[in-house]
């Protein structure tokens, strides 16, 4: 599979190469797919380019595919994120995203709380 779109959950394998996958523009300038959304969360691709963006977290583990940026999260210290590295956020956490290099992950997301 080369879409990355309707037919992820269909097959009893899948393949995507995350770096061609096409993204979709969302509203506030990123770019995105979802892949699989259940009522435990979802997975998907996501894209940012450079620059300054400031958000509220929710419970998330990605994978930087490709790009730099650093993370700033208040009340703690920055961390830089790259290609390769496996990141968790916690729900709630207010950051500010320096994008130094167009930045792609492969994200999960889930409702810690159970609700």
């Amino acid at each position: 599979m080369t879409d990355g779109g309707a037919a992820w959950a269909d097959a009893p394998v899948t393949v995507v190469h995350g770096l061609d996958v096409e993204l979709a523009d969302d509203p506030d300038g990123t770019r995105s797919i979802v892949l699989e959304t259940t009522t435990a969360g979802e997975v998907g691709i996501w894209e940012i380019d450079p620059g300054t963006v400031r958000d509220i977290e929710v419970d998330e583990i990605f994978v930087v595919l490709s790009g730099r940026a650093t993370i700033r999260i208040e009340g703690s210290p920055e961390t830089v994120v790259t290609t390769g590295d496996i990141v968790r956020l916690q729900a709630g956490a207010k950051t500010t995203w320096i994008v130094t290099e167009r930045l792609r992950k492969l994200y999960l997301t889930w409702d810690a709380t159970g609700g």
